[in-house]
C-alpha cells in the first residue's frame, strides 16, 4: 500500500502534534510528515482537507461475544463496528462460552481478528470458568497472547483469591482488570438506587456496591504492587478513591464509558431496556464528578463496554432484560458532541483519553496511540462538523441495543487505516 493523506489536521497528543500536515504511508508504515507533499507514482491520494486525523482509537473493554454467543455479535461484525467508530484495537472480555480460560479460545479470537484485519488483545479469566474459586492458568494464557486477566461481569469476591491473582499477574506482567461490584449489595437490583428507581418501582443498585469493591481492590493493589485497572467506574466516590490512590503513587488506572459520562438514571424512564447496563446509570452529580476526574487524569481513559444483545434479549420487561448496551459505533461521536462541542474540551484531551492513554496502559509500543515515523500507521480520519442521528439502520454491529438511538450527534469517522487496510465510511 502506498498512500498520501493530504491536508489533514493531525492531532497526536503523545507526540505534541496539532497542525495541518500531509502524511505519507508505504507498506502500512509512516514514511514522513510534512506540508505540501506531492503524490508519487502508484500512490493513492486521500484528500483530507477539513478533516482531523487521530491515532486510531483503542478500547480497553469490548465484548465480541464469540465464541458462544454469535447471535449477539461475532468477531467480524464487532470488528467492523469498531472500525466504523474509529477504533483500531480492543481488549476483548473473556465472558464467552466457553470462557477465555484456555489457550484454544485465545487462539481462536486472535486468528479470527487477523482475518478482518483488526487488532484484538484478548484478556483471559482470573478464575477458572469465571467461578471465583480457583485461579486460571495465567502463564499458559499469557503464552497464548493475553494482555490482561479479568472475570468481567463478576467481581472476585474472595479477597484471598484476588490477592493471589494480583501476585501472579504481577510476576507475568499482566494487568488485572476488575469489575467492581459487590453482588451482595447489588441484591438483584436493576438500576441506580434512588428516587427514579422508587418512582419506577424497580429494585435499586446502591453506589456502595461499586465503591466497596473499588476500595478493597485498591488496598490489594497496595499490598501486592500489581497493576490494577478498574473497569467502567460510575460514581463520584469511586473516582475520589482512585484520586487518593494515585496521590499515593499506587499502580491503579481506571476507565469510564461514554454513557456514564452523558446519561443519568432518568434515562430509564419509560422502562427502556437499552438504558439498563451494569454498572447502572447514576446521578447528575456523578456525571459531573466523572467528567472532572477524566479531565484531571484521575480516570485515565474512555472505554465503551460494548455489550451487544439481540432484539429478543432486550424486548422484555425491564427486570428480565440483560444488562448491557452497544457502544463502538457511537463512542467518539458522543464524546465529541458532549465534551468537545458541548463543553469546549480540547481535541488532544479527547484523543489522549481514547487512544494515547489506553496504549500506555497496555504498553503497546509504536504504532498505537501515536503516529511515529517508521511505525505502523493506524489512524482515524474524522469530520468534526458532520451531524447524524443514531438509528438502527446502518449499524455494523449485529445488535442494535444502543442507549443513544434517536440522538443527534456531531462528529463522524470518514476513514480508518488499520493493519495496512483502508476503510472508508
Amino acid at each position: 500500500m502506498k498512500l498520501l493523506a493530504r491536508n489533514a489536521h493531525v492531532v497526536d497528543p503523545a507526540a505534541g502534534v496539532d497542525e495541518v500536515l500531509d502524511v505519507r504511508i508505504e507498506d502500512g508504515k509512516i514514511l514522513e510528515f510534512s506540508k505540501g507533499l506531492k503524490p508519487l507514482k502508484d500512490e493513492e491520494a486521500l484528500e483530507a482537507k477539513g478533516l482531523h486525523l487521530f491515532p486510531g482509537l483503542i478500547d480497553l473493554h469490548t465484548h465480541f461475544r464469540e465464541p458462544g454467543y454469535e447471535a449477539k455479535e461475532t468477531i467480524l461484525t464487532g470488528a467492523r463496528a469498531a472500525l466504523k467508530g474509529g477504533f483500531v484495537a480492543s481488549v476483548s472480555m473473556p465472558n464467552t462460552m466457553p470462557p477465555c480460560d484456555n489457550q484454544g479460545v485465545i487462539d481462536l479470537i486472535i486468528r479470527k481478528s487477523r482475518e478482518v484485519p483488526y487488532y484484538i488483545f484478548p484478556s483471559g479469566t482470573i478464575s477458572k470458568g469465571r467461578e471465583g474459586k480457583e485461579l486460571s492458568e495465567m502463564a499458559d494464557l499469557k503464552q497464548a497472547g493475553i494482555v490482561a486477566v479479568t472475570d468481567d461481569g463478576d467481581w472476585v469476591a474472595d479477597s484471598l483469591l484476588m490477592r493471589r491473582a494480583l501476585q501472579y499477574a504481577a510476576m507475568l506482567d499482566l494487568i488485572v482488570m476488575s469489575h467492581t461490584e459487590d453482588r451482595r449489595l447489588s441484591a438483584g437490583g436493576v438500576m441506580n438506587e434512588g428516587v427514579h428507581a422508587t418512582h419506577l418501582g424497580l429494585r435499586g443498585i446502591p453506589a456502595a456496591s461499586e465503591e466497596v469493591a473499588v476500595a478493597r481492590d485498591i488496598e490489594l493493589a497496595r499490598l501486592t504492587g500489581a497493576r490494577l485497572h478498574l473497569c467502567h467506574l460510575s460514581t463520584a466516590r469511586s473516582a475520589e478513591l482512585v484520586r487518593r490512590a494515585k496521590a499515593e503513587k499506587l499502580p491503579v488506572s481506571a476507565e469510564v464509558t461514554p454513557h456514564h459520562l452523558v446519561l443519568s438514571d432518568r434515562a430509564a424512564e419509560g422502562y427502556d431496556t437499552n438504558a439498563k447496563m451494569n454498572p447502572p446509570l447514576r446521578t447528575d452529580a456523578d456525571i459531573k464528578a466523572l467528567r472532572a476526574a477524566l479531565r484531571d487524569g484521575t480516570i485515565d481513559c474512555i472505554a465503551t463496554d460494548h455489550a451487544p444483545h439481540t432484539d429478543e434479549d432486550k424486548m422484555c420487561e425491564f427486570d428480565d432484560a440483560p444488562f448491557g448496551v452497544t457502544g463502538l459505533e457511537t463512542a467518539l461521536a458522543v464524546i465529541l458532541t458532549e465534551l468537545y462541542h458541548g463543553e469546549g474540551w480540547k481535541l488532544p484531551e479527547i484523543v489522549r483519553a481514547m487512544s494515547a492513554r489506553p496504549a500506555e496502559i497496555l504498553r503497546l509500543g509504536p504504532g498505537f496511540g501515536t503516529l511515529a515515523k517508521g511505525a505502523e500507521a493506524n489512524f482515524a480520519l474524522v469530520d468534526l462538523a458532520e451531524e447524524w442521528t443514531v438509528a438502527e439502520k446502518g449499524f455494523e454491529s449485529k445488535s442494535k441495543n444502543s442507549c443513544f438511538l434517536g440522538r443527534k450527534l456531531k462528529g463522524k469517522v470518514k476513514a480508518v487505516l488499520c493493519a495496512s487496510k483502508l476503510w472508508r465510511f
